[in-house]
């Protein structure tokens, strides 16, 4: 299950597709990181020209009509972030990456549960199929048994009706169980990253797979904290709350200072000689003094965005809250399940052994045996169904607790054995 668990980490497209995001992402923080300097543009500029003569003066002191003109220049701008304009956008971004690395995080946590989930079920089927079978089996033989004794006298054809009935109605579970495995193969080598017709032939057995040496019957309540969804809700919050800074620096003055240093001549090499340099040093700041409210609402949406967000990490604790509580609950149900229905595996297999040592005596039929036999193959279906349920369950409360309790095993609170 573990190489199964790797290789879907590994190949499944859903985790390449939230890797992929986190790395956009992490690019849109570093490109907003760069506005915190300034930036430089080299500009060169060849052009071919001629002066209107006719009606304006020659351009050049040389009364040349006709010239080429050669500019270059080095452009410098900077915005200052005197309001924290930048610093809340890079606030906002660093917030949104943070979320969606939580959000693969998730996305890695939901797809090794689902692979886990895959294989109880499919050795949990098996199990079952392999149960159905030797039911129908017995029920074969018993039948046979009938027809037999009806030729003799000794069954009526209502007797042999009734067990034709009961074969039928094995007969009829089988079919369900052997679609169920092979689609429930199908989902496997898709979450593995395989297409079906390559899926890893390597059966579950059902019995091979244990619960934790402890399971326990209650964790701290801070567990659901380390949960992906609950932190990424959370960074949601954060990005909303650095957007609310956004549109209230906005409203505010908005500096830049830029400069320039240039050269422009007819011939290349003498655009920097003499008197052809020019350079000029330039501030400015700009204040929205009327806009018909359109910063003023932006604000009020970026405010009621973040109350949006907040309502919405409420809802993702309380849901978090509420997947721990049924977790935990179904595994002390199918605790209390998994028991009974194991005693009555054992009730049944005890009956088995002892309609068997009668039937070797002729205390009894064959008939008897085979219906005892029948209702220890229905016992461990039972038993085998309830088992799966629990290990599925469990697999349900590491995913809840966002990988498991072991903070809840490090304050040795609510400890019991598996």
């Amino acid at each position: 299950m573990n190489d199964r668990v790797q290789r879907a980490l590994a190949r499944n497209p859903d985790i390449d597709a939230a890797a992929a995001a986190l790395h956009q992402a992490q690019e849109s923080v570093a490109a907003q990181h760069a506005t915190y300097f300034p930036s430089a543009q080299l500009n060169y500029t060849p052009s071919r020209q001629r002066d209107a003569v006719g009606t304006l003066s020659p351009t050049l002191t040389s009364n040349a009509t006709y010239y080429t003109l050669h500019t270059a220049q080095l452009n410098i701008s900077y915005a200052p972030d005197v309001f924290g304009l930048n610093r809340r956008t890079v606030e906002s971004l660093q917030a949104q990456a943070d979320n969606q690395r939580y959000q693969l995080e998730a996305a890695r946590l939901s797809l090794a549960s689902n692979v886990v989930n895959a294989a109880i079920t499919e050795a949990s089927l098996r199990a079952q199929i392999d149960a159905t079978e030797e039911v129908i089996t017995e029920e074969t033989r018993a039948l046979d048994i009938l027809h037999k004794q009806a030729k003799l006298g000794y069954a009526s054809g209502l007797d042999v009706a009734a067990q034709e009935s009961a074969l039928a109605q094995a007969k009829q579970a089988l079919p369900g169980l052997l679609k169920q495995l092979e689609q429930n193969r199908d989902l496997l080598a898709v979450l593995c990253g395989d297409t079906p017709d390559h899926a890893d032939a390597t059966p579950f057995d059902l019995e091979n797979l244990v619960l934790p040496a402890t399971l326990p019957q209650g964790v701290p309540a801070h567990l659901v904290q380390q949960r992906p969804d609950v932190r990424a809700a959370e960074e949601n919050v954060h990005a909303a709350s650095a957007q609310v800074g956004v549109a209230l620096a906005n409203r505010l003055p908005q500096f830049t200072l830029s400069g320039a240093y240039g050269g422009s001549a007819t011939s290349f090499n003498r655009m920097f000689a003499d008197d052809n340099v020019f350079w000029v040093l330039a501030g400015s700041v700009s204040q929205t003094v009327f806009d018909f409210g359109a910063l003023k609402h932006k604000q009020r949406a970026a405010e009621a965005a973040l109350q949006q967000s907040a309502a919405e990490y409420r809802s993702v604790v309380f849901g978090a809250f509420q997947n721990v509580a049924d977790a935990l609950y179904a595994i002390d149900s199918d605790a209390r399940a998994l028991s009974a229905a194991t005693d009555a595996e054992h009730a049944a297999a005890h009956t088995l052994e002892l309609t068997r040592k009668q039937q070797q005596l002729g205390y009894v039929n064959v008939l008897v045996l085979i219906n005892a036999q029948e209702s220890y193959q229905q016992a461990r279906i039972t038993r085998i169904q309830a088992q799966a349920a629990r290990l599925s369950d469990t697999a349900a409360l590491i995913q809840a607790l966002g990988g498991g309790w072991q903070a809840a095993e490090a304050s040795g609170r609510g400890q019991v054995s598996g």
